[in-house]
């Protein structure tokens, strides 16, 4: 045993003494919250000046962004499911890896990209692809040192992206493309000039813009969203100017999610208003790329369920690829019954996760290729080699 339960048995029980009160005060700011939502839902160019104003104190301010002129919509806008398109084309990419291990044999990286593409309207099955790169020797060194967990992770994505951008291009139109997780390129930052995230950061952009060159519909789906994009807007909103130059610790409604605004706000099928998003990547994401997001409730009318779709301004602005996304969204939902998430993305995630079963293949062809050359390899480390060990043991 490694836990040590009665070191803990006295913090759990802690916890469920302090539980009681802590769901009532995070009840009763719900509630303060959804007050102030509907207070300033109409409130839209006050509050974009008070965005602007805070955001010149605090550059890195991250929140929701009302739109104005005519895509303007009240913060407690809701819209309901529109019909399905007659025809589209539907993929969706994700992705795995297999991370640099330096105690392992032999040292490698493995980015796998699944993608599904599927033809609505059409009795065409779904057709699945893949696409493999395998890195090594002086593929595993950056320019400040070697490829780490969150750097494999940036390229991995980057690569969803671009494979997406590669099916698209050969599909016929109109195409509408998803992956899981955010718009935005997040990743560790390499600080050493044009190398690291800001080179793949402009390879997503290209890639983006291809996107927009091919008038493809693209989107991001976030399942469980447990941001406060929405809940910071409200808080600057009630923010007085003098307590705007410390706007970082003005939180009074930490706890609160943009999940519990729209919950109860959102029919099933149903999507929220369409925000901008204010936060400091505002720069690298302009124009047509400029990103924004709604909120939309893909689950039942007795067990609501909502996630965040993100998408870039040239969807945003355009109501034909708008309703047809969110229709798609819902009917891909709609396939998996009473666990909604997009069918085509179950079905990418499976395309592209490489099992150990695998791992350990790939890690055995590698070892008889370098032996059949007759370079040698190394040993996996003693501590390696002593989790497998005790891990066969372990009664099954």
């Amino acid at each position: 045993m490694s836990l040590n339960f009665q070191q803990v048995q006295e913090q759990v029980r802690r916890l469920g003494e302090n539980a009681p009160q802590r769901a009532q005060h995070l009840q009763e700011l719900r509630q303060r919250a959804s007050d102030l939502l509907q207070h300033n839902a109409r409130e839209l160019a006050q509050l974009r000046a008070k965005v602007e104003d805070a955001r010149q104190h605090d550059p890195s301010l991250r929140c929701a962004l009302p739109l104005d002129g005519p895509s303007a919509e009240p913060l407690d806008a809701h819209f309901p499911l529109p019909p399905l398109p007659a025809q589209a084309t539907l993929i969706a990419a994700d992705g795995s890896q297999i991370n640099p291990d330096r105690h392992a044999a032999v040292n490698y990286c493995l980015i796998n990209v699944g993608a599904i593409r599927m033809r609505h309207g059409s009795s065409e099955p779904p057709l699945p692809f893949t696409q493999c790169r395998l890195l090594y020797d002086e593929q595993l060194y950056t320019a400040t040192g070697t490829l780490t967990e969150e750097s494999v992770a940036l390229m991995r994505d980057l690569n969803e992206r671009r494979y997406l951008v590669e099916l698209a291009e050969a599909a016929a139109p109109p195409v509408i493309t998803f992956m899981d997780g955010p718009m935005e390129l997040w990743g560790a930052k390499d600080e050493a000039g044009e190398s690291g995230f800001r080179k793949h950061l402009r390879e997503y952009l290209d890639a983006l813009l291809k996107l927009h060159g091919l008038d493809v519909t693209t989107a991001g789906y976030v399942d469980k969203p447990g941001a406060d994009l929405v809940v910071r807007l409200l808080e600057i909103a009630q923010t007085t100017e003098s307590a705007l130059p410390d706007i970082r610790k003005q939180r009074p409604l930490r706890g609160v999610t943009d999940t519990d605004l729209y919950r109860d706000r959102l029919a099933a099928g149903e999507r929220s208003a369409m925000f901008a998003i204010q936060s400091r990547s505002w720069e690298d994401y302009s124009g047509p790329l400029a990103l924004h997001f709604f909120y939309l409730n893909v689950g039942l009318p007795d067990d609501p369920w909502l996630a965040r779709i993100e998408v870039p301004a040239w969807v945003a602005a355009d109501a034909h690829k708008l309703d047809n996304l969110h229709a798609v969204l819902i009917h891909q939902c709609r396939i998996m019954g009473g666990r909604p998430y997009p069918y085509l993305l179950h079905r990418a995630h499976e395309t592209a996760v490489v099992t150990l079963d695998e791992k350990e293949q790939l890690t055995r062809m590698i070892l008889h290729e370098l032996q059949r050359q007759h370079v040698s390899v190394g040993r996996e480390s003693y501590k390696q080699a002593l989790k497998l060990t005790a891990k066969r043991r372990r009664p099954r």
